[in-house]
């Protein structure tokens, strides 16, 4: 195939032959994808909206329409008496304590941002510290602009203060309010980071803490470990990972998930802090819960794990020593079509490491390859990067009918996917090809490969076209060199395969 076009699409369709790295690039590639328009997994800023205080638009225009928030405003500084100024913020924190749109800028409009940072000082009134925290915290909850008037007006340093005050719900809601402001991005998060937040929080960490209490810390935590543009300090990392270390133990699912996502976010921030996450030890301890019984764990779980088989090879393997690939059988015949694709999606990545990685998901994988475009990276990636025998083994498994089927489907770039496997495949093949070809004629392989002859992307049809010109044209049948040779176990290739000596031990 000495065909110009034929350069750029291997390229296209990571080669480990030609270039290993190329093959980490697509894989990182396939992960942006796979998390294109979807749901954020844990919520970045978060209102703090009891069912008791829980108002429906219709209410809220009719409190606001009732309210003169000019007054408010006046009575919520009304230092000189106390209960009214109570009362004033409370009513702020009640309007900005609805299920849909809260009116915050509104509120911020009429100039009580100042006011509600101004109460927080007072602690000689708990109480109004906490009603004006709470008010502040679903401020913050709102958009970039709204959190950024928060942090203009003062708030972080006297949340930090609030940090240390005697009263839990005073700490609680600090805590909640800070996580809203970490949460909006990187360089508040760095803000908050620079001012001391990290310890204070860790402090709270601790058996008698009550759970929805630690239910927060953890999720401020996740917000600590969230974007990668920049990603979070070295030593923030090293301060929190141990609290990580410690929280993936805890029964309580929602503290569980969210240490899991923490980890998945420091491990999707570069080889470097993969291997912080691993040098930390807990690696072991993530592994397990690739089967635990709540989805939203295992979803959390295979994402971390399968950020840290992007990495190198020898992190990696850290993941195959704890017995990862036991728990795929299940992941990829799970119900859920989102834990089967990134399952696939792990398997690509361990299929474009060296060859020995590739004999040990062969070695594992028992499923079936139906998701289809991360099944046609994965089975394309081991026709590529294993050797004779581990191409022989995914045969033999199956692979061929499944293989075949996804030629139907319309995506183009799934379609070269798949013709590229099925070229390698018959490439490796030897004294076995005609084998082969009956095999991917019986499944009715040969007659897609036909029908793609005519598509409409020429390299599609270039490849077809070779495909059947080498294959499974009638000058084929004469070549002595094409007969079969079965073993006793059936279909196989040539045994004498070169496999290196470097490399992982299984």
């Amino acid at each position: 195939m000495a065909d110009p076009g034929y350069k750029s699409r291997i390229q296209n369709f990571k080669n480990k032959g030609k270039d290993q790295d190329e093959m980490r690039r697509r894989r990182n590639e396939v992960t942006v994808e796979l998390r294109k328009n979807k749901r954020e997994e844990t919520l970045q800023k978060r209102r703090n909206v009891p069912v008791v205080d829980s108002t429906d638009e219709d209410d809220i225009e009719k409190s606001l329409s009732n309210t003169n928030l000019e007054q408010l405003v006046a009575q919520a500084d009304a230092d000189d008496n106390p209960p009214l100024q109570l009362i004033a913020v409370q009513s702020a924190r009640k309007l900005l304590s609805s299920d849909r749109n809260p009116p915050i800028d509104a509120l911020i409009a009429s100039g009580i941002l100042p006011i509600l940072v101004k109460c927080l000082e007072r602690q000689d009134n708990p109480s109004l510290q906490f009603e004006a925290a709470w008010a502040l915290t679903n401020i913050a909850s709102g958009t970039s602009a709204q959190t950024n008037k928060v942090v203009s007006a003062g708030a972080v340093p006297l949340f930090l203060m609030l940090l240390h005050s005697p009263h839990q719900n005073v700490c609680e809601q600090a805590v909640w309010a800070l996580g809203n402001i970490i949460g909006d991005g990187p360089v508040l998060r760095d803000y908050v980071i620079g001012l001391g937040v990290v310890d204070p929080l860790l402090s709270f960490i601790k058996p008698e803490i009550p759970i929805s209490f630690l239910r927060n810390v953890t999720w401020v935590i996740v917000n600590l470990c969230r974007n990668k543009d920049p990603p979070p300090p070295r030593q923030t990392i090293e301060e929190l990972l141990p609290a990580l270390n410690a929280l993936i133990h805890h029964t309580d699912i929602n503290i569980l998930v969210d240490t899991v996502w923490a980890l998945s976010y420091l491990t999707d921030g570069g080889n470097d802090q993969i291997q912080m996450v691993i040098d930390s030890g807990v690696v072991p301890k993530l592994i397990p819960l690739l089967s635990h019984k709540e989805v939203k764990v295992q979803t959390a779980a295979l994402r971390a794990v399968g950020n840290i088989v992007t990495g190198t090879d020898e992190q990696t393997q850290v993941v195959l020593n704890c017995d990862a690939l036991s728990h795929f059988p299940a992941l990829l015949t799970h119900p859920k079509d989102k834990i089967c694709k990134e399952a696939v999606w792990f398997l690509s990545n361990i299929t474009a490491g060296n060859q020995m990685q590739v004999q040990a998901v062969i070695d594992a994988a028992r499923g079936d390859f139906q998701t289809q475009k991360e099944a046609a990276w994965a089975i394309s990636n081991l026709t590529i990067g294993g050797n004779k025998d581990q191409v022989a083994r995914l045969i033999q498994e199956g692979v061929i009918p499944p293989f075949c089927d996804l030629l139907n489907c319309k995506d183009a770039m799934v379609i070269q996917v798949v013709l590229d496997g099925i070229n390698n495949m018959l490439k490796v093949a030897g004294p076995q090809v005609e084998q082969l070809c009956t095999m991917i004629e019986e499944c009715n392989g040969l007659d897609k490969i036909e029908a793609l002859q005519n598509h409409d992307n020429i390299e599609i049809y270039r490849l077809a076209y070779d495909i059947i010109e080498q294959y499974f044209s009638g000058d084929a049948d004469d070549d002595p060199n094409l007969a079969p040779a079965a073993g006793e176990s059936g279909f196989t290739f040539d045994p004498n395969t070169n496999v290196p000596n470097e490399g992982f031990k299984f």
